[in-house]
């Protein structure tokens, strides 16, 4: 996987972008190997998405896109579908992915950041959906982003194609939180992911994917009250004890 870095320490794996010299744009390759990487993610409680360098993502490879103008409809079809399988692939990880931006997210990049269950920005981050200036829609990404950011933003960002910066990323909700300090953020959130039931978790993000109905909803929970997990957690509250998957717990 020449595009990207794969990482696992204990339970996290670290997936980076490994194209700085292109500010670690899309091409049909980096597409490819994103969509493998979250095929299967194993027992990890969390999945960092990253770029190397100074930015994040910037959109499309100029390469790529100069290849692409010659693409005849249908190409262009199954062109899109990658991206699309790319971008459900790391929507749909059962892990929680955390996305940690800086430098750029343009156009495609704002996609991967829409897909996160939680993202982190520096400061100085600058997102655009920037289709527009080139004479093209959002359209792929715009699932995940309008499940984001709400049409009363889309309807703005997604006309004007203008660049804004990482507070108003956050006012709109495209991001949770806007630090200098991307790693000691992402302990934090790391921390908070630790202390939870890692079935919970799963089935947690599973409930905003799949948004249950009344009935399905109280399925969902006593299956959860009555699993091993459930008990332990529930034990472990009206014990005044760590659960046995929280750091420093154990077993009752």
């Amino acid at each position: 996987m020449g595009a990207l870095r794969i990482e696992r320490e204990h339970d996290v794996v670290r997936v980076s972008l490994a194209r700085p010299e292109t500010r670690n744009a899309f091409d049909a390759a980096l597409i490819a190997e994103l969509a493998e990487a979250f095929v299967d993610v194993g027992t990890a409680r969390a999945v960092i998405l990253a770029g190397d360098g100074p930015s994040f993502c910037a959109g499309a490879d100029i390469e790529w896109m100069r290849s692409s103008v010659e693409l005849s409809y249908d190409e262009n079809v199954a062109d899109a579908n990658a991206l699309r399988r790319m971008l459900e692939a790391i929507d749909g990880c059962p892990a929680p992915v955390v996305a940690m931006v800086q430098g750029h997210a343009l156009g495609g990049g704002v996609g991967l950041v829409a897909c996160a269950d939680i993202a982190i920005a520096h400061p100085r981050t600058v997102f655009a959906f920037s289709e527009v200036k080139l004479g093209i829609v959002p359209a792929v990404i715009s699932p995940f982003a309008l499940r984001k950011i709400g049409e009363s933003a889309a309807r703005r960002y997604f006309v004007t194609g203008e660049r804004f910066d990482a507070a108003t990323a956050l006012r709109i909700g495209l991001v949770h939180e806007v630090t200098d300090d991307l790693e000691a953020a992402l302990d934090r959130l790391l921390g908070e992911l630790r202390s939870a039931g890692p079935r919970a978790v799963r089935h947690a993000k599973k409930l905003v994917l799949e948004r249950p109905d009344a009935a399905d909803t109280a399925r969902r929970i006593a299956e959860r009250r009555t699993s091993e997990e459930g008990q332990e957690g529930l034990h472990a509250f009206l014990e005044r004890r760590r659960p046995n998957w929280a750091p420093g717990g154990k077993a009752s």
